[in-house]
């Protein structure tokens, strides 16, 4: 059986945003399901540490990092209209971002076959000047740079399929050849980024890949845009490690948007993820948790998760296909991204 590491630690329901959508509860569930179904004692514990400023500073500049840290020592507060801090977040930021970073090393070094950051608060928002959308500092994005810096890598792979788009990390990357962002995301919808014209700049050119999807799709679109789209351009590009940037928002049951995935699409999409891991990069992968709201949605979600990681044949789905899944067309868009990135 297949060696998969998971990072965890109870400081992160010490980031307290009281009624938020994006709470401690969101873990506490996933926790839940996890030692329940027993498949906790099937994994490999990864050892959570916080960040250093160095680490931090590798996407961040110090303006941004000591505001956090600034506003945590106040108390907290809103730092914008949709993200809010306790007097615990800069520290359970510091541990997002360090648990991250040991996912992606637990993974590279051979230490685990694959591995899972269960932390928050989540990062794929967070810029390199600004924190924003629930996210302080980029998780996945301060994982891909340590991995680059300090673990010899030369191009890493972050495919995001939150159902919001990756401002953060697109940004933090936009112009660096050494990390492509792929992301599937609900558009147009916040944070408003994520055109199919967004491809990068200078000598990061084409390394931006986005496939902004209409409200509605669900599973078949979903996979659709994975085999026509992210496999023919993860083979082209040859990561040496694999992110994702895991947020399971885009469920049917999840209310924060319109998208209609399914926990079985979800495992579906890892299986794929796996698939071109172990046949392009010695089977490197890593995900850090981004959004998912919906609790039982994101704890079945993140089970089936693991259960492909795990090499389980058969996934559980209890709550079952959307009820509502349109299907709508996105063959047209699909080649028009293709066209873009000389993938047709």
């Amino acid at each position: 059986m297949p060696k998969v590491g998971f990072v965890y630690d109870p400081i992160y329901l010490e980031h307290d945003t009281g009624p938020h959508v994006e709470n401690a509860r969101r873990l506490e569930a996933i926790m839940s399901r996890l030692e329940q179904s027993g498949l906790k004692q099937e994994l490999t514990a990864i050892k959570a540490r916080p960040a250093t400023l160095e680490e931090l500073s590798l996407v961040h500049d110090r303006q941004h990092i000591a505001g956090v840290q600034e506003t945590a020592k106040k108390g907290g507060g809103w730092l914008d209209a949709d993200t809010m801090m306790s007097q615990a977040s800069y520290e359970a930021a510091l541990y997002a971002a360090g648990g991250a970073i040991e996912a992606a090393a637990a993974v590279v070094k051979g230490e685990v076959d694959s591995a899972f950051a269960l932390v928050r608060p989540p990062g794929h928002h967070a810029t390199p000047h600004r924190a924003m959308g629930f996210c302080l500092f980029n998780n996945a994005a301060i994982a891909a740079r340590y991995a680059l810096t300090r673990l010899g890598l030369e191009r890493v792979l972050i495919i995001d399929f939150d159902v919001h788009h990756g401002n953060g990390t697109q940004d933090a990357f936009y112009d660096d050849p050494s990390v492509l962002y792929v992301s599937t995301h609900e558009y147009p919808f916040y944070p408003g980024s994520g055109g199919i014209e967004e491809t990068g700049r200078g000598a990061g050119e084409g390394t931006t890949l986005n496939i902004p999807l209409p409200a509605g799709c669900g599973d078949a679109e979903y996979l659709q845009a994975f085999e026509e789209i992210i496999v023919p351009a993860t083979r082209r590009y040859r990561p040496q490690l694999v992110l994702v940037s895991a947020g399971y928002d885009p469920h049917w049951a999840d209310d924060l948007a319109l998208m209609q995935l399914s926990v079985t699409g979800f495992a579906r999409m890892v299986t794929i993820i796996k698939g071109l891991t172990g046949e392009l990069c010695r089977g490197r992968l890593a995900l850090v948790l981004e959004g998912g709201y919906n609790l039982d949605a994101l704890a079945d979600s993140v089970k089936a998760t693991f259960d492909v990681l795990l090499g389980k044949g058969e996934i559980e789905d209890p709550l079952g296909p959307s009820p509502r899944a349109g299907q709508p067309g996105i063959a047209p868009l699909l080649r028009q991204v293709a066209r873009v990135h000389g993938l047709a």
